[in-house]
């Protein structure tokens, strides 16, 4: 049962997994270091985009920030069963949908890491239009995000073919 999985396409999917990972701890490890090395939490600031480092110890965009070591260690341990049914889910399919899932799991696996290796997830990119800023996000959440957009995307076309089908 094992070497089924263990095909050419298992393989490619390992790759693409862990190179949004790798991209999500390079990008954490500069900007941190960075900050560290210029004693601030600010390294870019333009007309639209600042590169300013935040410690997010709540979920998604700094939502439920938490100073409760055992609500935060919870919320972590929820998300940790979502990434295991997000890695079944991956593996139950063999469609397109495939490939958001793998974002979502990378991306979700690189935030994991950091709560449990720092008790905060760095995020880092910080768009603006004016006074208005958006939330401070990462890479990770980047991947998460696009990944969310292609699952709707294909269940609103998918949900489509369906409802043409029936007629």
């Amino acid at each position: 049962m094992i070497l089924k999985f263990l095909n050419k396409n298992f393989f490619i999917n390992i790759i693409i997994v862990l190179l949004i990972f790798i991209l999500d701890r390079i990008s954490k490890i500069y900007v941190v270091s960075s900050v560290k090395a210029n004693y601030s939490t600010e390294l870019f600031k333009s007309k639209f985009l600042n590169v300013s480092l935040i410690w997010n110890e709540g979920i998604a965009f700094g939502l439920f920030s938490f100073s409760n070591s055992n609500l935060y260690n919870l919320i972590s341990l929820l998300i940790g069963i979502i990434i295991i049914i997000i890695f079944f889910m991956i593996i139950k399919n063999n469609n397109i949908k495939k490939y958001p899932l793998m974002m979502i799991f990378a991306g979700a696996i690189g935030n994991l890491y950091d709560r449990l290796i720092y008790n905060a997830v760095p995020d880092f990119i910080d768009f603006h239009i004016g006074e208005f800023h958006w939330f401070i996000f990462n890479i990770a959440d980047i991947f998460i995000s696009v990944g969310v957009f292609f699952m709707i995307l294909l269940e609103l076309i998918g949900s489509n073919k369906s409802e043409n089908e029936i007629v």
